[in-house]
């Protein structure tokens, strides 16, 4: 079992325009609602890559309420705790294959309602295979909260995170962290991805796989580095294109390095047609899958 962890849970607006104008009104051809965040998102696509998975994470108030019932209707299995703050939403516009989003920040947690959350995720986190911590932290759940979820952890994690929750994160040695160019660039004010994960991987973090868009990505590992590109420019909704990447890194741990980057960067790709966040379309992984190659980088620089 694949445990997914959403701390900062949201109900997802998404509304579909045909061309986004700033200060006109617009008239959505599609508005879908769902819960979502970032670990929801990859409960999503493990369930559809088959991989039994379990959704654990903080909900609140009527907002709160209708995440949990949504997770349910998708088929998901859940094990969310209750806090007394209202759960966020967010709004994302999809117009000419861009998404624009309004995220909110998501309630306070107070202390009582985190302690009965570790309490709970401790018994759930012995009980899986692989554990995704990922996405946004509420309120004022301090930066280290992810930290205090991986070292309370014994099997192998894959941490999403940015900023002060990353950097706070590798202290404490988590198998994966998977940033974004523009996250890696921040951390470590560094312009060139492969050393920027280098730097990563020297802070603390198992392997450093970062998605690049529509470039693939690139991973640095104690054993290796390697770069993987997209065979083909898709258009769409990127929005759920780094969580479908966290599921196949998730899926694939038994797997080598190359195989397990192959496969992510064909989920994440599938998941660019889909209107929505979570989403994959089957026809573009299988169509994409075969023709993605794995470039070793620096082969001996790791060893």
């Amino acid at each position: 079992m694949i445990l997914t962890v959403t701390l900062n849970a949201a109900l997802d607006v998404t509304y579909q325009v045909p061309t986004l104008r700033l200060g006109e009104t617009h008239r959505p051809t599609a508005v879908d609602v769902r819960a979502g965040g970032k670990g929801l998102n990859v409960a999503r696509v493990l369930h559809a890559l088959g991989h039994e998975t379990m959704v654990t994470g903080l909900v609140g108030g009527d907002t709160g309420a209708a995440i949990r019932a949504d997770v349910r209707v998708s088929g998901l299995r859940e094990s969310l705790f209750d806090m007394a703050g209202p759960s966020r939403r967010t709004v994302t516009i999809v117009s000419d294959g861009t998404a624009t989003a309004v995220n909110e920040p998501g309630p306070p947690v107070s202390i009582s309602d985190w302690a009965d959350f570790l309490g709970g995720y401790h018994a759930l986190a012995a009980r899986a295979s692989f554990v995704v911590l990922s996405g946004s932290l509420p309120g004022n759940l301090p930066d280290d909260a992810y930290a205090q979820l991986v070292r309370a952890t014994g099997t192998p994690t894959i941490l999403d995170a940015s900023g002060g929750p990353l950097l706070e994160g590798l202290a404490a040695r988590p198998s994966v962290v998977k940033p974004n160019a523009a996250e890696l660039a921040e951390t470590t004010g560094l312009s060139d991805p492969v050393a920027a994960a280098r730097v990563l991987l020297g802070r603390g973090a198992g392997a450093v796989v970062a998605s690049l868009g529509a470039d693939g990505l690139v991973a640095v590992t104690e054993r290796g580095s390697w770069r993987v590109r997209v065979p083909e420019a898709l258009s769409g909704n990127p929005t759920g294109a780094g969580d479908a990447c966290v599921a196949a890194l998730a899926a694939g741990h038994a797997l080598d390095w190359p195989t397990r980057l192959a496969e992510a960067v064909a989920v994440s790709a599938a998941a660019v047609p889909c209107p929505l966040a979570g989403d994959i379309d089957q026809a573009t992984y299988a169509r994409l899958r075969p023709a993605i190659t794995v470039e070793e980088l620096d082969a001996h620089a790791n060893r």
